[in-house]
């Protein structure tokens, strides 16, 4: 049975930390108030900041089933929401042939629940308040998609030609993410509450870094945690988010390095950056990145 929604946004914050999130006031005020009112919330901000993380720890802390829809170029609504079971409907027919049945009966037979392939929108309607719905990249998928999301957002009911409408009883707890690769239309935020999420102060970063990893050096996690800093003010296609940090930090303990220092960092590089120009020009300045 699900868990009941926390009381206030200190509640939230803590349980939220209890569970491994380190949340700041903002995005904690902004989501009990997205639980709350029981609107979605839209989370922007750069790549591998937490967005993602959110929605699977809230899932966790309420006992809820986490239900993600990964979105990407070209995804559209038949991958969204519902598919037929192609193979089985032709084995049926089969079946059914071989017994004669008319042909109005087969049809009828073929589009009903039992031949319905739930993708992760149908499954949310149909979960309703026992799951969180994870809307994930949202900005990936092209306008039409989103506007598709428009009416699902309004209304929670999806209409089958086959079978009818299904209707949410229940709302489930929706969290869209975007890494801003375009714009999102106004259209689909008024329907949001909106939460922007920033690099957190290297304060921060280093409590989230030790209170991830338990068994690393504070030491060692606050000097990579300024490495990554001055990594994401130098021009990189692709600038760490605090996911690379952990792991950065994590594969350092793993090598059983006892300090942080450039031959290190060097060897390491691999878990922070992932583009082979930006390992190059940091390679360049490895020491000053280090030993600044």
């Amino acid at each position: 049975m699900s868990k009941t929604l926390p009381n206030s946004v200190t509640e939230l914050t803590e349980q939220l930390r209890v569970a491994g999130y380190l949340s700041d006031r903002g995005l904690s005020t902004a989501l009990h108030i997205a639980l709350q009112l029981g609107r979605p919330l839209l989370l922007e901000g750069e790549v591998g900041v937490g967005k993602t993380e959110l929605a699977k720890i809230l899932a966790q802390l309420l006992d809820r089933r986490l239900i993600r829809l990964q979105c990407y170029e070209g995804i559209d609504t038949n991958q969204a929401l519902y598919e037929w079971d192609y193979a089985r409907q032709m084995l049926q027919i089969r079946a059914l042939s071989e017994a004669k049945l008319t042909e109005d009966k087969t049809v009828k037979g073929l589009f009903s629940s039992e031949f319905l392939l739930e993708r992760p929108l149908l499954e949310a309607v149909r979960a309703g308040d026992s799951c969180v719905l994870l809307i994930d990249e949202v900005d990936r998928a092209d306008d039409e998609f989103e506007a598709f999301l428009l009416e699902l957002l309004s209304d929670f009911q999806i209409s089958i030609p086959e079978i009818g409408t299904i209707k949410a009883v229940t709302r489930p707890i929706v969290i869209l993410t975007s890494n801003r690769t375009r714009e999102l239309h106004d259209a689909l935020k008024r329907r949001c509450l909106y939460h922007w999420i920033g690099y957190p102060s290297q304060e921060r970063e280093t409590e989230i870094v030790t209170s991830r990893l338990k068994n690393v050096s504070e030491t060692i996690a606050t000097k990579v945690v300024q490495a990554v800093n001055r990594l994401r003010e130098m021009e990189l296609a692709k600038p760490p988010g605090v996911a690379e940090t952990i792991d950065w930090v994590e594969s350092i303990r793993i090598i059983g390095a006892n300090e942080f220092t450039a031959s290190v960092a060097e060897d390491t590089l691999g878990a922070v950056l992932k583009d082979r120009e930006d390992l190059e020009l940091v390679r360049e300045n490895i020491t000053s990145l280090v030993n600044e």
